[in-house]
């Protein structure tokens, strides 16, 4: 067979060469030691929460290391491709912090190495593909793409091993063969038809002897060679995924490979590819999937079904990035936890992230884990910052708290400060959604009575308590005057000054100063529990506070 006249028959319109595509893409100029690495989802829908530990591992090996950290779309399988959903993955991916040297970005590309999104990349693949048909390595198969996948539907099931897998295997190795054999005659006679073709790479490896290869997770692997020839061109063609991200590493010059384990059974085509293409082999990581457990207590893998697997999903229930940030670095290395503790006003930004802390077995998600990091962060924001998350939140999901919020910015600060800061801040909130019940009653529009008085102390003794605290209420006193007459008030009407009295002897108390402060924390706040008391009325007022005792007594008469 001459592959020189034959790869000019199939691709008549390409002139350029490698040699081309070398000079445009060049070594790129960086420190020793620099990592090049990239996430590069495609657009078929949302973008899954597990997509997170692979973009976040990407970012910290380049950043650590003073390399290039890019962001490439891989949208060559048109028919799943889901609209908008290339736009929605570089937003969602900037909102959590993902800083990209390089890649496409809401305004365009940016960057030396694109265009970064592969199906604008399509001249560059046939110039590749033209070189394979040279080789002898690549040949045309004229079958529609429906034929084609009929083809790899028997290359699936030898993969997998089903039950007729003996049948299934011997079924594809024969069409394997068939689909090679073919003269320069009926090429010509194809093309002069108008019939057009898909391309494959002709595999050479024995099924019997493997590659040995050590991926910087899992370690040391042996994997068979590849002996199924792999589709590099549909006949549309746009190449497949396998083609396309080998030609695209290599020409980004991406140093590490992160990604699922669940693309290691292609590995060995990879592998052939690169080998094929006389392409350096990247350094590649395969991480474990994200797990969880189901109803049983057992682990299973986190699909596209289950709640929180759209990243967005935090987005809308409130988490702030910082947050889900910490959560998956705690996942992502055993010993970030213990740097955390040691280094407690740093950002996880700062920590020597490792790869060798990474589990090989995969990592499992909590949604209480989450929650508890989520508290600590935020327990440890100011006011300010802690107003701005849920400013920004409630513009998107609750407009009239947005405004509500935003109409005294002061004031809702003010309300945000009480327990902040110190060595034991306040842990209230694990979202930005939690914020709104916590404020609520000190605001009028949103104030109810939740809880009820207790029903095992008199009614006369509520109403005396509540009665005397607005005769003596004065906000000009200290929280140390303001509590002095709380116990005057409990003595007034038989109740003990302090705690320790009544738990002493409880025969000679009716209740302790604990429950008239009970009592003026649900007449003024509807709830039994609230922040500081002494802070929340300062904060609402002598108007409003009198205001809502009056009221609560009336209601108890």
């Amino acid at each position: 067979m001459d592959y020189l006249k034959l790869s000019e028959l199939l691709f008549p319109d390409v002139t350029a060469t490698p040699e081309d595509m070398e000079s445009r893409y060049p070594e790129r100029n960086l420190p020793e030691g620099a990592k090049v690495t990239r996430i590069a989802p495609s657009p078929t829908g949302f973008f899954h929460f597990g997509g997170l530990f692979p973009a976040t591992v990407a970012e910290r090996l380049a950043h650590q290391s003073g390399g290039v950290f890019y962001l490439r779309i891989e949208d060559t399988d048109s028919k799943r491709e889901v609209e908008g959903a290339a736009e929605f993955i570089t937003k969602i991916l900037s909102y959590y912090g993902l800083d990209f040297d390089e890649g496409v970005t809401a305004d365009g590309d940016k960057g030396d190495y694109g265009p970064y999104t592969q199906s604008k990349r399509v001249d560059i693949y046939h110039v590749y593909a033209k070189k394979l048909v040279r080789d002898g390595v690549a040949y045309p198969v004229f079958s529609t793409d429906e034929e084609l996948d009929e083809l790899k539907a028997l290359d699936k099931k030898a993969e997998i091993k089903s039950v007729n897998w003996e049948q299934d295997a011997e079924a594809r190795r024969e069409a394997m063969t068939a689909r090679r054999q073919f003269t320069m005659e009926q090429v010509e006679a194809e093309l002069a038809a108008g019939h057009k073709f898909a391309l494959f790479a002709r595999a050479d490896g024995d099924p019997e002897k493997k590659i040995k290869i050590t991926d910087l997770v899992k370690g040391p692997l042996e994997i068979p060679e590849n002996d199924e020839d792999v589709v590099l061109l549909k006949s549309d063609g746009i190449p497949t995924y396998h083609f396309a991200h080998v030609i695209d590493d290599h020409l980004m010059r991406t140093t590490h490979v992160i990604r699922g384990e669940e693309w290691l059974p292609s590995l060995s085509k990879h592998i052939m590819l690169f080998r094929y293409l006389g392409f350096k082999l990247p350094k590649y990581m395969h991480i474990a999937q994200l797990m969880r457990l189901d109803e049983n207590g057992n682990k299973k893998k986190l699909s596209k079904r289950d709640m929180g697997a759209n990243l967005d999903d935090y987005r809308k229930m409130g988490y702030s990035v910082p947050a889900v940030n910490e959560y998956v670095m705690t996942l992502l290395n055993s010993n970030y936890e213990e740097w955390h503790m040691q280094n407690p006003d740093r950002s996880w930004r700062d920590f020597p992230f490792s790869i060798k802390k990474m589990s090989a077995s995969g990592c499992l998600f909590d949604t209480e884990k989450l929650n508890d990091v989520s508290k600590n962060v935020i327990s440890k924001m100011t006011a300010k910052e802690v107003y701005d998350g849920v400013t920004e939140y409630a513009k998107e999901e609750d407009n009239l708290f947005y405004m509500t919020l935003t109409a005294k910015p002061e004031y809702a600060q003010r309300i945000l400060s009480i327990g902040r800061g110190g060595a034991k801040p306040r842990k209230d909130f694990a979202t930005w959604a939690d914020v709104k019940p916590y404020m609520a009653f000190f605001y009028d529009r949103y104030f109810v009575r939740e809880d009820k008085m207790p029903e095992d102390k008199d009614k006369a003794d509520i109403v005396a308590a509540l009665t005397k605290f607005i005769e003596t209420y004065d906000e000009q006193d200290d929280q140390t005057a303001w509590f002095e007459k709380c116990k005057d008030i409990a003595e007034q009407i038989g109740y003990a000054r302090e705690t320790k009295l009544y738990k002493k002897e409880p025969e000679k108390y009716k209740g302790h100063v604990g429950d008239v402060a009970s009592f003026i924390r649900i007449a003024v706040t509807g709830r039994q529990n609230s922040p500081d008391l002494y802070e929340v009325i300062k904060i609402l007022g002598t108007d409003r506070t009198v205001q809502r005792i009056k009221d609560c007594i009336e209601h108890i008469k």
